[in-house]
């Protein structure tokens, strides 16, 4: 009697052909199943309960406990178990493929995938039921699929084809993800290529119905404009944009991306339909399209390429025309935590340990954009455990975080940061996070709350980590009340990464080194990078972001001079001698790293550099 092992891979190989790897490397991602010696046919047709069990993945208490919750709140035992922690995805498709005799793989090559069969299915279809076509062999359409249960889609396709179909059971993730991946080379319509095929004469007849305000709706809702429009949040979405600015001027519209915190022109489309592709972006954002002579606010919820991204529109009105910057916040992003967004060795080490103190306040500082608010959430990612209620109040909130009540602040009725603390103070908290500390009686009240028993977390606009100090002192706060509340200050600065594909070597000369604070002699011949740029990158050299940080720590010397209201520039020097690295030291060490450049650093900490001459 063949084993499970041999049945799969015997299948799989007549199904997906040659080896489009290394024999030993095919074999190994065909299948887990060389983990499961169990005979085949023992396990066919058995519940998935018993299957499990017998694949050692659950034990009978697990599927007792699973069938209670079933008979209380419905469900399907699998996924329960999967919820429970249990099972993992990938174990459940390859039971249920057991349970139906039918192969299984955790490993779908783009080669194995025929495009002719992909144009023929709606992706709508294929994510709804998380199905797609590989190819023919032998008169038959093989066929992925998440669910074997589900046979009324594998019924649908054997109508489409004309043929029989043959499925395969791989995890959703992978289905989802392949799908993705070909419908993105499928819709392959740039917005610079859907501009092209817009001819002279629909742009002429756009421009003529663009007289009467009534018929905007009409217009934006042509196909061509609809497409422009789709394919530049899809674009944004792929180049990892954080915005998108279409921004009118006399004679043009230029449509223009923020990548890594830089703006990147990436469209100029005819002047002629700046109108109509602004209605579309003002109608998708639940806008009033009629009104071009205030200023408008509203939000677009999509979902692109399998991610849910949130999209926070501006409309303003210019001289030539309404301008719109739309802020693109993905949903399906992962929490980052403090190892992951530049924190290291002792800071990281120092840093992780005054975030879990029961008191005080926490600041994190840096100009828009530089990245506080994302490490303000890896740090209470880092303290969320069950026995802490963590209260935030934010403006706007950007991620859901698992286990924190979260306040949306909305100035329209009166429920600011102020309002909002004074609130959460009565929800028995033990951390709060603040957004923004903006005014005196915000940074009164989170004092307050610092003092009495409280940990407070929150942001202020300072060039660096002692500034922090004296913005709080020229705020009104009593110098006794900021010595004895905040503990640490956290001063950062967003630095892009060299991307890893295309960086190239070189050695740096004297008047760099010197002016990001490095002495040459010391360094000697030591090897620094630069950017090149190649296609992983879109051109730019850099792939992704990084931080770099200062951490002053309120301590025992600090405190004092706060008393006395020394100057930021005092406290800064005091705390250097006492160990801290400055935002340019720590950017420099990531310079000799080869994680950034010098001209990235010095482009950052330009406030800092030109502070000390």
């Amino acid at each position: 009697m063949n084993s499970l092992k041999e049945k799969t891979k015997e299948v799989l190989k007549k199904i997906l052909g040659p080896p489009s790897t290394q024999k030993k490397e095919r074999d190994k991602d065909l299948s887990f199943a060389s983990s499961y010696e169990t005979s085949y046919s023992e396990l066919i047709s058995k519940p998935i309960g018993f299957i499990l069990i017998k694949m050692g993945l659950a034990i009978d208490k697990d599927i007792e406990e699973a069938l209670i919750i079933q008979q209380e709140k419905g469900g399907k035992i699998g996924e329960i178990l999967i919820k429970q922690g249990i099972i993992k995805e990938e174990e459940l498709s390859f039971a249920l493929a057991i349970q139906f005799g039918l192969p299984f793989s955790k490993k779908l090559d783009q080669r194995d995938i025929d495009p002719k069969l992909i144009d023929k299915i709606p992706i709508h279809f294929a994510k709804q039921y998380q199905i797609l076509p590989l190819r023919e062999v032998d008169d038959h359409i093989i066929v992925a699929i998440s669910n074997p249960i589900n046979i009324f889609p594998l019924d649908d396709l054997t109508l489409l084809f004309n043929q029989p179909v043959y499925p395969i059971v791989f995890p959703s993730y992978i289905i989802l993800s392949a799908i993705n991946r070909l419908y993105d080379d499928k819709s392959s319509s740039t917005a610079e290529q859907i501009i092209e095929d817009m001819s002279i004469e629909n742009l002429d007849q756009i421009a003529e119905e663009l007289e009467e305000p009534k018929d905007l709706l009409d217009i934006s809702d042509e196909a061509p404009i609809i497409r422009l429009v789709n394919s530049m949040l899809f674009q944004a979405v792929k180049r990892r944009a954080s915005d998108i600015h279409i921004e009118p001027f006399e004679r043009e519209l230029v449509v223009r991306y923020r990548i890594d915190g830089i703006l990147y022109n990436v469209l100029t489309p005819p002047k002629r339909v700046q109108n109509s592709i602004i209605s579309r972006v003002k109608i998708m954002a639940g806008m009033d399209i009629a009104e071009r002579r205030l200023p408008q606010d509203g939000r677009i919820r999509v979902k692109i390429a399998g991610r849910d991204i949130d999209i926070r529109v501006s409309v303003i009105p210019t001289t030539h025309g309404e301008r719109v910057v739309m802020r693109l916040l993905d949903k399906t992003s992962l929490m980052l935590d403090l190892d992951d967004i530049g924190l290291s060795g002792e800071k990281l080490e120092l840093f992780s340990k005054i975030i879990t103190r029961s008191n005080g306040i926490i600041l994190v500082t840096g100009p828009t954009g530089s990245g506080k608010t994302t490490t303000l959430y890896a740090a209470l990612n880092r303290i969320n455990f069950p026995d802490k209620n963590i209260i935030t109040v934010e403006d706007p909130i950007e991620y859901q975080i698992k286990g924190i009540g979260q306040m949306q602040v909305n100035p329209k009725i009166n429920l600011t940061f102020a309002s909002g603390l004074r609130s959460i103070l009565r929800q028995d908290p033990d951390v709060i996070m603040v957004g923004e500390i903006r005014d005196t009686e915000t940074a009164e009240i989170a004092i307050q709350a610092s003092l009495t028993g409280h940990l407070v977390f929150s942001t202020l606009h300072t060039n660096d980590a002692a500034g922090a100090v004296t913005r709080l002192l020229d705020m009104g706060i009593e110098p006794f009340l900021v010595s004895s509340s905040v503990c640490g200050i956290l001063a950062q600065r967003l630095v892009r990464v060299l991307c890893d594909n295309c960086r190239i070597p070189y050695n740096p000369s004297k008047e760099e080194l010197t002016e990001l604070g490095l002495n040459y002699r010391i360094l000697g011949e030591k090897v620094f990078f630069k950017s090149n740029g190649c296609s992983k990158c879109m051109g730019t050299g850099f792939k992704g972001r990084t931080g770099i940080f200062e951490l002053f720590v309120v301590d025992d010397e600090i405190q004092p001079l706060i008393m006395q209201k020394a100057d930021s520039n005092i406290l800064k020097k005091v705390a250097i001698k006492n160990g801290m690295t400055t935002l340019k030291q720590d950017g420099a060490e990531k310079v000799i790293q080869g994680i950034t450049t010098v001209e990235e650093v010095l482009r950052v900490t330009q406030e800092e550099y030109h502070g000390s001459i």
